[in-house]
């Protein structure tokens, strides 16, 4: 009998050319409009096809704090949520956007198709979370071990039985937003995570769920700024839906 010692195989992020939406990009920081499905960095079983990859084709220039298979990674979006992503191009560009991001100094604004409607037009979520004593490989609200987490929401459109919503990302815990509101009972459609069956005939491949807005203060320039990605098209066809095909409001949010 014999015994292998030998270290494990060290994982990998190698360039591969897959179109990217870049919507800002100097020598400092790339924000790009992640797509719905896309995974951000290799990891779990999966070592090619993300963001990560993509970015190491686009840019040889990328923050290395995170070591090679995060290279320039501040913060993430779930693989099925799509949306405006802020990338660090140096050490120092990271240590700042990091900063910012701990201090509550960027700004996260995200629009979500939730099932049910709310009586009120706006509201805050708070409940700590951690692992589902339940399913260990969800999230929920927990009363012991878990981390602090605020969600704050307003309505934009109210239809039967749904409802479109901003949520600002207070704190930035995993699954956040799809497990504070389906812990108040109003679970994102087509989440397949945390939703019901009920939205399951949505032609959406995951959560409707957006990052729309990101605003920061640039690492090097010190300048306020602000970017949006357009709400895409699975979650306009679910709107185009659920308006009856009248067309109207929240396909490009603002403040």
């Amino acid at each position: 009998m014999s015994l292998d010692f030998s270290p494990p195989e060290e994982i990998l992020a190698e360039p591969e050319d897959i179109p990217i939406n870049i919507l800002y990009e100097d020598s400092d920081i790339i924000v790009v409009n992640k797509a719905r499905g896309m995974v951000v960095h290799p990891g779990a079983g999966v070592y090619s096809g993300t963001l990560v990859n993509a970015l190491l084709y686009h840019s040889k220039d990328l923050s290395g704090i995170n070591g090679k298979i995060r290279p320039g990674i501040v913060h993430r979006l779930d693989k099925d949520t799509s949306g405006v992503m802020v990338v660090a191009k140096n050490d120092a560009a990271h240590l700042s956007l990091s900063k910012q991001i701990a201090e509550k100094d960027a700004k996260r604004i995200y629009l979500a198709i939730v099932e049910g409607n709310f009586k009120e037009d706006k509201g805050e979520i708070e409940g700590d979370i951690g692992r589902s004593l339940k399913d260990r490989k969800k999230m929920a609200v927990v009363d012991k071990n878990g981390k602090y987490a605020l969600t704050k929401y307003r309505v934009i459109e109210r239809f039967s039985g749904y409802t479109l919503i901003a949520c600002e990302l207070k704190t930035g815990r995993t699954h956040q937003i799809r497990v504070h509101m389906a812990h108040i009972g109003h679970p994102l459609v087509a989440d397949p995570k945390y939703g019901a069956r009920k939205s399951s005939h949505f032609k959406i491949e995951g959560q409707a769920l957006h990052s729309t807005k990101l605003t920061l203060t640039h690492p090097r320039m010190g300048e306020r700024m602000e970017f949006y990605a357009k709400l895409p098209d699975d979650m306009k066809r679910v709107l185009k839906v659920l308006r009856g095909n009248r067309g109207g409001r929240g396909e490009e949010f603002r403040e």
